[in-house]
């Protein structure tokens, strides 16, 4: 069989397969552009049956183009809460303010018009295009292309740019005429379902027959893809305080920067661990130093806290950093107390220079632009303005110049966290540290 027939083989068993098998999601019940966007937006690194209950929310209070626009971001953010790359909401936000004022509130049909969408890289144009509009436009992922290096037998890297034009023109070849929207769908239905990246049902494929990754044995080696750098580990601290007086039954939290790292998000204060060095495959720092950098820490932005004893331990894996979290919890102390910071002075003075340094570094990597997944469409981190809460409840770090707040469990339904602080928390509303390892 030749390269045209192959072709015409995968194209034709492929339709024929989806039409039998295609699961029933919520975004495809309808033939609504705006819905496909959100829902290609949140499958960016996200499996299908997580974001099934974020779509479903997230349409029932933004059913629109102009509600997704016109919505306090905070809002949007809290509807994302727990399906990480936060940066995603925030483009999504504003390229539905740009729908707005650019194309009156209507997807534009146009594939500059919709790449231009602050967001909206190849892939997610692609798909837009061809399942909303029924237009013959390749939409390639990392599914397609492993669907396609193993049928069609290609050794190339498919971390390269080359290879993924090579696979947007082989991909938009095999459209069959008028059938783009059930054609890509079927593609990345196949991906997901049987060529599964460790361990492909090849018996149950609708193309195994022609498939030459599976004929040459193949089909566990491809697709060729060049691995990515692991994650750098940080050691971090975190102070879970507890308030006192006017602040009991609350917990002290701040909100991150306007920009960089999960920007304008809340959570839990925490500093770098020191002198222990970030990007090295330490342990944790003992409790005792660690007590002492975490108290004098909170002392320098203004905050008076004992730490009690180890809480927990947690992680938070970015694309590019794992935090490695060593939780406190602590009290909150009189300002004016003989008592504070309660750190002997000995400790005090060894890591007076590793604070210092602990906070220099932290504030470049909270400024850190995450890099994006090859997946993600370039993703950028947004440069808007800053949540504004209520400045009643809020004070501003000596140090470090960000917005801390008292929170009780009421507070949660209000603020977006990131996915390990809203369990942390929400495992401390349930009484979960009430007994802390002295």
């Amino acid at each position: 069989m030749g390269l045209m027939e192959q072709k015409q083989h995968f194209s034709v068993n492929l339709l024929d397969w989806y039409m039998i098998n295609r699961r029933d999601l919520p975004w495809r019940r309808h033939n609504n552009p705006y819905f496909t966007w959100v829902s290609e937006i949140m499958l960016q690194q996200t499996r299908v049956d997580t974001v099934i209950p974020y779509f479903n929310r997230f349409i029932a209070n933004f059913p629109t183009v102009q509600a997704l626009a016109e919505a306090p971001e905070e809002d949007v953010l809290k509807n994302w809460e727990g399906l990480g790359y936060y940066s995603r909401a925030r483009n999504l936000q504003a390229a539905a303010q740009q729908v707005m004022e650019l194309h009156g509130g209507e997807m534009p049909q146009d594939k500059q018009a919709v790449f231009a969408l602050k967001g909206v890289g190849p892939y997610t144009a692609g798909a837009i295009l061809s399942i909303a509009f029924n237009q013959p436009q390749p939409a390639v992922d990392g599914n397609v292309m492993r669907v396609l290096s193993r049928y069609f037998l290609i050794d190339e890297d498919i971390m390269k740019g080359s290879t993924r034009v090579l696979m947007e023109e082989l991909a938009g070849e095999l459209i069959p005429e008028g059938r783009a929207r059930d054609f890509n769908q079927a593609l990345m239905e196949l991906g997901a379902l049987v060529c599964t990246p460790k361990a492909p049902h090849c018996l149950t494929c609708p193309v195994m027959e022609q498939c030459s990754g599976r004929i040459a044995g193949r089909e566990l080696t491809l697709p060729v893809k060049t691995k990515a750098k692991p994650p750098r580990p940080e050691q971090r601290l975190v102070a879970l305080v507890e308030g006192r007086g006017e602040h009991r039954g609350q917990v002290l939290v701040r909100q991150r920067p306007a920009t960089g790292l999960l920007a304008r998000m809340w959570e839990l204060p925490h500093v770098l661990a020191a002198p222990a060095a970030a990007g090295k495959a330490a342990g944790p720092l003992a409790d005792e130093p660690a007590m002492a950098l975490l108290a004098g820490s909170l002392w320098a932005e203004g905050f008076a806290a004992r730490p009690e004893g180890l809480a927990t331990h947690a992680e938070h894996v970015f694309s590019h950093i794992v935090w490695n979290l060593q939780v406190y919890k602590c009290t909150e102390q009189d300002q004016g107390s003989d008592e504070l910071p309660l750190i002997a002075a000995e400790a005090r003075a060894a890591y007076d220079a590793a604070a210092q340094a602990a906070a220099k570094e932290m504030a470049a990597s909270m400024l850190e632009a995450s890099p994006s997944a090859s997946d993600l469409d370039g993703e950028i981190l947004a440069e808007a303005a800053v949540i504004s809460p209520d400045s009643a409840l809020t004070q501003t770090g000596k140090g470090d110049g960000l917005i801390y707040r008292w929170i009780g469990p009421k507070d949660m339904d209000k603020l977006a966290f990131p996915n390990v602080f809203l369990k942390l928390l929400s495992s401390y509303f349930a009484g979960a540290y009430d007994e802390v390892k002295e």
